[in-house]
Order: C-alpha cells, then sequence, then structure tokens
C-alpha cells in the first residue's frame, strides 16, 4: 500500500508568503516513518518555452507518486522554469538517514533536463551558468538543517560523479558555509554576454578559475555547471533596478 501525500499550497499576496499544509495517510507496515519529516527542494532549469523538453521533466518528477510536485513557476522572458518538490525522509533505528523518494525523482529529473536542453543553444533574461542552475534543499516541519544538508551534498556527489557535471556548494552545504551570491560573482554569474541585458550560450573558459567542490575539471559548454545548496525555507523575488551611473 502506497504512502498517500496530499499538498495544498496557499499563496497570500498580500503577506507575499507560501503557506504549506501538509497532511499524509501511513499505511501500518510503515509506522517507522516520521510524519513530520518532510524534505522540500526547488529544482531552477534553464528552459521555459520548449514544451516538449518540459515535459519530459515533468513525466520524470512525477514517476514515483511518493515525490510531490507542489509548485512550478515558469517564466517566459527568463526562459527559466523552477519545480517544488516536497517528500518525506525515512530513517532507520538509530537515527540515520536512509533515504527520501525524493532523491530519485529529482535525480530524474535532472538527467531529463540535460538529455532535452542545450545551454550554448538557450538565451534569457535571467542569469545562468547551466541548464540546472540551482538546486536547493529546505526543512519542513520537524526536519533538520542538517539532513537538508545531507541530501544536498548526496545530490551533489550523484550529479557530480555519475553524471559528470560540475558542482558548486553553497549555505549549509558547503564546507565553509559560503553564501550563494559570493560564489555567483566569483563565477561572473550576474554578468550579461547578449544585447546588454540576456545570457546567451556559454562564453566562459572550459577550466574556470575556481576550483569545483563535487564532479570533473572541465565544463561542459552544453551542460555548464550547478549550484546546491541547503538553508531553511526562504522565498526569492527578482527586482530588476534600473541605474545611470
Amino acid at each position: 500500500m502506497w504512502l498517500a501525500i496530499w499538498v495544498l499550497t496557499l499563496l497570500l499576496v498580500k503577506n507575499v508568503k507560501w503557506i504549506i499544509f501538509l497532511s499524509f495517510c501511513f499505511p501500518k507496515d510503515m509506522k517507522s516513518i516520521k510524519q513530520s519529516m518532510l524534505l522540500c527542494c526547488k529544482l531552477y532549469v534553464s528552459k521555459s518555452c520548449n514544451h516538449v523538453a518540459l515535459d519530459s521533466i515533468e513525466r520524470a518528477g512525477r514517476l514515483d507518486d511518493e515525490t510531490v510536485i507542489v509548485n512550478i513557476f515558469q517564466d517566459q522572458a527568463y526562459n527559466r522554469i523552477g519545480y517544488t518538490l516536497v517528500s518525506y525522509i525515512v530513517h532507520d533505528s538509530t537515527r540515520n538517514i536512509i533515504y527520501s523518494p525524493l532523491q530519485q525523482s529529482l535525480q530524474s529529473m535532472v538527467e531529463a533536463a540535460y538529455e532535452a536542453i542545450n545551454l550554448e543553444l538557450h538565451c534569457g533574461a535571467h542569469p545562468r551558468l547551466g541548464v540546472v542552475d540551482d538546486i536547493v534543499f529546505h526543512l519542513l516541519a520537524q526536519a533538520s538543517l542538517e539532513e537538508a544538508t545531507w541530501f544536498a551534498r548526496k545530490a551533489a556527489a550523484d550529479i557530480g560523479n555519475k553524471i559528470q557535471v560540475l558542482v558548486f556548494l553553497y549555505d549549509a552545504a558547503h564546507p565553509m558555509g559560503k553564501p550563494l551570491d559570493i560564489i555567483r560573482r566569483e563565477l561572473g554569474y550576474y554578468r550579461p554576454n547578449f544585447m546588454g541585458n540576456q545570457w546567451s550560450g556559454w562564453d566562459m573558459p572550459e577550466v574556470l578559475p575556481e576550483k569545483p567542490d563535487v564532479g570533473p575539471n572541465m565544463v561542459s559548454r552544453t551542460r555548464g555547471l550547478v549550484m546546491i545548496g541547503a538553508l531553511p525555507w526562504d522565498s526569492m523575488y527578482n527586482i530588476p533596478i534600473v541605474f545611470t551611473d
């Protein structure tokens, strides 16, 4: 009997907050799973205009019905899409992490993205350095930041070593807690390379001045690199600022 998960996501525009109500129905043979141990992952992909590619990625994320895609944010101008995934965490009798269904769901979506999208053909109004540009893990309910960090590093190892894509870790997933914005500035993330305010293709060296935390030493021009982090829940906003100096 499968674990049934119902997720209702409500956006309160006045307060600009996401509130996620989650309830579970556990079968008798899964009593060891703690209802309150939930994991959230946000996956950002550099493509929103190719419906064939997006269908492939979404199908991959829905192969396991114990991982729920609770939100999809698609922006045509940015040519970028974000997926929010939620599932539970399984521990053994000594409280060590065993796995989460989210692990395989994320890996399947990442592989589908790399198969369907070529970074050299991508152009959009949002900075990016990879087909899969950013993956961030958040704790929910009674899960801890240490658990989110464990899964972030596991995802980094899977993507870096199995798929052979450069990975930069940030925040709690980084050994020294290095913030995402500093890593992005070091890599030139915020500098457009096309028509003044667009990011197009890959125009950086294949061997970067900054050494990645996981993965090969050379960048694939068709896949780019990915940044993976762990931190408490947050909401991010892009606010354009026009200045003359």
